[in-house]
């Protein structure tokens, strides 16, 4: 550990500090936070340079720059190269899974702890991975979103969900993981999303179907209609990108 700070970041270490800068807002990142501290030891580093580092991830965010959140001055080259990696290809979300995964496994031995159990041999290896994506996702839209519905602000944990706008069985891989294919919903806004009973346009207001005005019903009038035009509640990053709402639009939205 007393060498660390002259001790050059690899790429590894980057990717995996990067993977837990998607993981928790960017306003509440300090040296005591626990995940900081836990991918600090993951990766024989102190917190504090852990945290220093998702700062240097901040600066180079153009969402947090618009709200005035500047971040660390002092990205190196290494942050830059890993952000626009990642930013092209999402899927390395699944090579920084692994790297933990390794670093856990590592650090479990090295302490004399057991080995977390073996999964069922029965389940399915692909079926495993897009349950962690997908546990992944929701963890950085939720956070992107500070764990509030986008339409209506609804804040409880459990009624929340994070829709894919282009949906996970048309995306690419790289695609699945990006948090601009992302928002947060509450349930019922989720499901009328994915029916094309809502949807959003390209400078984030809210649009409703013809179909939902048909209804006499005061509670849709409640819960939908009066959102129409609104613009919805914005993530403090990773915002929605536009080609993915046009293509919910074009290929799912109902006039």
């Amino acid at each position: 550990m007393g060498t660390q700070s002259t001790r050059r970041w690899t790429r590894e270490e980057t990717l995996i500090v990067f993977n837990l800068y998607c993981r928790i807002p960017f306003n509440i990142s300090r040296a005591s936070h626990p995940e900081v501290q836990r991918f600090a030891a993951l990766i024989d580093r102190t917190p504090a340079s852990v945290n220093m580092k998702i700062g240097n991830f901040g600066s180079l965010d153009p969402k947090l720059r618009k709200h005035g959140i500047k971040g660390l001055r002092n990205a190196s080259r290494m942050d830059k190269a890993v952000w626009g990696e990642v930013h092209n290809d999402w899927s390395l979300i699944e090579e920084s899974d692994r790297l933990i995964a390794e670093r856990e496994h590592e650090l479990s031995i090295h302490s004399g702890s057991k080995e977390r159990p073996q999964r069922e041999a029965s389940e399915n290896f692909a079926v495993r991975k897009m349950r962690e994506n997908q546990s992944f996702f929701r963890t950085m839209i939720l956070s992107a979103y500070e764990s509030k519905c986008c339409i209506t602000g609804i804040d409880i944990k459990s009624l929340l969900v994070a829709s894919h706008i282009k949906p996970w069985a048309e995306s690419d891989n790289s695609e699945k993981l990006n948090p601009q294919n992302g928002l947060c919903l509450n349930a019922l806004h989720d499901r009328a999303f994915d029916r094309g009973l809502i949807g959003v346009t390209d400078d984030y207001a809210i649009l409703v179907s013809s179909r939902v005005s048909q209804s006499g019903s005061n509670a849709v009038r409640d819960l939908f209609s009066k959102y129409a035009g609104q613009k919805m509640h914005m993530p403090s990053r990773f915002l929605p990108r536009a080609d993915f709402l046009a293509w919910h639009r074009n290929n799912v939205f109902i006039e």
